[in-house]
């Protein structure tokens, strides 16, 4: 089993940074960077779901400002282990291209809902909600839920 270093603290003043762990340089690297720390939990869930994707692991350390000098945050939810590949129940025989963006679209609107709720980082659990979903329901609809979710999110 690999041992990987501690995180370094990002450089220059205090904000909100995720650094990302990459195993072929065996060094940690920049990934996002805020004042705010939204942005960078945005950015971290969409990082782990591309590197996922690619077959990659994921590890990350979220830093932020606390009384004016860095402090490292739990970011064990963007460190969660890798999701499984989908059965092959789950992958949907292809009806044309204009069919493929629609389904694209309507995933990319949940999961737009999503971040804005808060959840950043999905588990495999999640990912098949997220599927049946997409695969149930029109645009108008989904979009209707990805609403409710950003102002669910939002405090409102």
């Amino acid at each position: 089993m690999e041992t990987r270093p501690q995180s370094p603290q990002p450089p220059g003043a205090p904000r909100w940074a995720a650094m990302f762990y990459d195993p072929a340089s065996a060094s940690w690297r920049l990934g996002a960077e805020s004042p705010d720390r939204t942005p960078v939990l945005y950015a971290i869930g969409e990082m782990a779901q591309v590197k996922r994707a690619r077959g990659d692991e994921v590890t990350v350390a979220l830093w932020g400002p606390q009384d004016g000098a860095w402090r490292r945050f739990d970011a064990s939810a963007a460190d969660a282990a890798p999701q499984p590949p989908p059965s092959e129940d789950a992958v949907r025989p292809a009806s044309g291209k204009l069919a493929e963006r629609m389904q694209d679209r309507r995933h990319q609107v949940l999961m737009a809902g999503l971040s804005k709720a808060g959840l950043y980082d999905l588990t495999p659990d999640d990912v098949t909600a997220v599927q049946t979903l997409v695969d149930r329901l029109d645009e108008t609809t989904l979009r209707r839920v990805a609403h409710w979710m950003a102002v669910a999110g939002s405090g409102r």
